[in-house]
């Protein structure tokens, strides 16, 4: 199953970075003159959230089956800003929540044991009155579990397979104000949990999961700044070129613990076409070296090996928040000398601009539903 996580080397070096939706929080800057300070531009009011969790393990292949029988149960605290103006995004998507959660899962199995997660995420209202909201919340982050498969000690743990596995956030949310600052909250969602096939075996975890809860609303309703529109990004109708590179990280299978390298580069077109969305399309090549391991352990003696590289193109759509982007792509292999997988692959992942040139991404590459390589890029933008 696809996840989407920001970091670099994901799992193996402990987290470099943190997560670049997590900018989305940051706070307004002061400057001041020779005799008074400039006003700050107001920061959107905040909310806190404390909700009980009720779960289940969705059986999605039979090798998962022995632990599907438990109903996990958790606990989720979380700090939410409510976007007011202060930047022209913040319009263009009707003035939605930025937040940061922390996840507690005890799976009531000594197999699985107890998870730890934290997360950020975007929460879009499409119905809003001064008293109810209704909301879809996505996200992802990192989540650890201190129990994981081990072949002498927890060889029934085919789910997850090491301590550190990105999470993957979806919720439809209904909020009931019950005083003046205190909403009642009830929501339905999915969590998943998977290492992106980083260590084997990666089957991953679903939890369709039910909430109840409490927020308090610093400030309730909605009261967005009285700024006049913001003037459409110059950009748009522009064409530029991406330049980029990749490098990831992968397990073989469960015999072989060794991580094998994969590599990856891009050159992409794109044209910004409205206030949210650029297209793009591009050529890029590939390196898996786990793949040249897989035909030196299968081939016969003297036997010519097929060249594992492989080329292919690609289009996609990048959703824009300010200087983050939400990507995904589908390929199509053009050269693919040695068939270990399907003829295309797809792509989801976040992007960062650090710079109006430099970015990066982390990105999950996938074949037909299953996770290939997390891929830690960086870019620049001509």
């Amino acid at each position: 199953m696809p996840t989407f996580g920001l970091i670099c080397r994901v799992y193996q070096m402990k987290i470099r970075d943190g997560l670049l939706l997590a900018g989305l929080l940051g706070s307004a800057a002061v400057s001041y003159g020779q005799s008074e300070a400039l006003p700050l531009v107001p920061t959107g009011p905040l909310v806190l959230g404390a909700y009980a969790q009720g779960s289940f393990i969705i059986a999605h292949t039979p090798a998962v089956k022995h632990l599907a029988v438990s109903h996990p149960t958790g606990l989720e605290l979380n700090l939410q800003r409510q976007t007011n103006g202060a930047e022209p995004w913040h319009a263009w998507y009707r003035y939605p929540k930025v937040g940061l959660a922390l996840v507690y899962y005890d799976y009531h199995n000594p197999v699985l044991g107890r998870s730890y997660a934290a997360s950020v995420y975007l929460n879009k209202a499409f119905w809003r009155t001064q008293r109810q909201e209704l909301s879809f919340r996505v996200g992802t982050g990192v989540g650890y579990f201190p129990s994981r498969f081990d072949q002498a000690t927890n060889h029934k743990n085919t789910i997850i397979s090491s301590r550190l596995n990105a999470t993957l956030q979806t919720r439809l949310e209904y909020d009931v104000a019950l005083t003046e600052h205190l909403g009642l909250l009830l929501g339905v969602g999915l969590n998943h949990y998977s290492n992106g096939a980083t260590t084997k075996p990666n089957f991953g975890i679903n939890l369709p999961t039910v909430l109840l809860g409490l927020n308090y609303h610093q400030q309730r309703p909605l009261r967005p700044l009285n700024a006049p529109p913001a003037p459409a990004p110059a950009d748009i109708g522009q064409n530029y070129l991406n330049l980029s590179t990749s490098v990831g990280w992968k397990q073989r299978n469960e015999t072989d613990s060794r991580r094998y390298l994969v590599n990856s580069v891009t050159l992409a077109v794109g044209r910004r076409v409205n206030r949210k969305s650029s297209l793009v399309a591009g050529l890029e090549g590939f390196y898996d070296r786990s793949l040249a391991a897989q035909l030196q352990d299968t081939a016969r003696v003297g036997e010519r090996l097929p060249d594992v590289k492989k080329a292919g193109v690609y289009v996609g759509h990048e959703l824009l928040f300010g200087r983050m982007a939400v990507v995904s792509h589908l390929g199509f292999y053009l050269y693919n000398p040695y068939k270990s997988n399907n003829f295309y692959y797809e792509r989801l992942g976040l992007k960062y601009h650090f710079t109006d040139r430099l970015f990066g991404n982390v990105d999950l590459k996938v074949h037909r539903g299953a996770a290939d390589v997390i891929e830690c890029r960086i870019g620049v933008k001509l």
